[in-house]
């Protein structure tokens, strides 16, 4: 009687006049495998059981197969999209895409993120009749940025104010995500005027201690040296940026678009964690003062938010803003989280498009 998932010797242990065996597997495991291949259907034009000798072949087949390794998400290239630059008075230099033609439409990604984060899910849906820029925030992606002289969302939404006015840019609705929605937020605090209205994706409104204080902060301290952040990037970040991708779309996964098209080696470059620590450091003045400006800015705000988000409570954060501007609404989207764009591109696009009915 034959032994169930016998195995022959192991390669190392196989002499030179030694035969290898081959694995012996039992007709009870046969059957076994042939009764799960019927359950699930199998082939679908072939509806009868294995025969014993198939499914032998098949169970063998799936014991020797070897998987591939997965990649490292920080090493996946993905299709990174050809930028223009649009070169500012003070020296920065902003990377940005366009398509389409019609009303401006400008988008601003969060943290850790390209602008490819709000082109793959939004950029041709928006592009049918309006013209739509993406910007790589300064210090991400290909912007540049100053050591200390561009960190936080009031000198950005100067540095992107000018950079519509360059581009010939007339009252745009700004569609901002996490902290690039607190952006857009200052934009339309700052320049009230200037704008058509705003539409916040899961924007950071409240001062507090956040997680990105404790993992980034010492690479943006003034006296941390240039190489702890070259050390960091080949080392402790290939482990922690993938985890905060993977975290950030929680309780959903990473769509099969982003893993194939988004620039995740662009995005984790050690460059854009100095950024990401000068802005949560620059965060809590800045949100003091948005938060006191908030019941005095007149543009028409939309806050969209979903109720699994474990990026930023949008509970606390958006209803309260949507609450103290005069012209703000929130805009609940149960069983999302964090990326809301990626799973609600169609209702956003609604969202826009009645903002802008409803100013006018």
């Amino acid at each position: 009687m034959p032994v169930v998932g016998r195995l022959g010797p192991a390669r190392g242990d196989v002499g030179p006049h030694q035969e290898r065996r081959p694995t012996t597997i039992s007709p009870g495991f046969a059957r076994f495998i042939s009764a799960v291949a019927a359950s699930r259907g199998g082939n679908e034009n072939r509806r009868e059981p294995l025969s014993p000798a198939e499914a032998r072949s098949r169970a063998r087949r799936a014991m020797t197969t070897r998987q591939e390794p997965a990649v490292n998400l920080i090493d996946r290239r993905g299709c990174e999209r050809e930028r223009r630059f649009v070169e500012l008075p003070d020296g920065l230099s902003l990377a940005y895409v366009e398509e389409g033609e019609g009303r401006p439409i400008v988008l601003l990604h969060g943290v850790l993120t390209t602008l490819e984060d709000m082109t793959i899910p939004l950029g041709s849906l928006l592009a049918s009749g309006r013209r739509v820029i993406a910007f790589d925030r300064p210090g991400f992606g290909r912007s540049t940025t100053r050591r200390f002289a561009d960190a936080g969302l009031w000198r950005q939404a100067e540095s992107l104010h000018a950079a519509l006015d360059l581009l010939g840019l007339g009252k745009p609705v700004i569609v901002g995500h996490s902290f690039g929605a607190s952006v857009a937020l200052a934009m339309a605090m700052s320049r009230p005027g200037r704008l058509g209205g705003v539409v916040a994706l899961a924007p950071l409104v409240q001062p507090e201690a956040r997680l990105e204080h404790l993992l980034f902060s010492p690479r943006g301290a003034p006296f941390a040296p240039e190489g702890l952040g070259l050390l960091a990037g080949a080392t402790s970040d290939r482990v922690l940026f993938p985890l905060l991708w993977r975290a950030m779309y929680l309780p959903q996964s990473i769509p099969k678009a982003v893993l194939a098209d988004f620039p995740f080696t662009l995005a984790g470059r050690p460059e854009a964690a100095v950024r990401v620590a000068e802005d949560s450091a620059a965060a809590m003045p800045d949100l003091i003062r948005l938060n006191a400006l908030a019941p005095f800015c007149h543009v028409p705000v939309r806050i969209v938010g979903g109720d699994r988000d474990l990026v930023v409570l949008n509970g606390v954060h958006g209803r309260w803003l949507a609450a103290l501007l005069p012209q703000g609404e929130f805009i609940d989207l149960p069983g999302l989280g964090h990326m809301i764009h990626h799973y609600a591109a169609r209702r956003i696009l609604e969202v826009i498009d009645e903002l802008i009915a409803d100013a006018g």
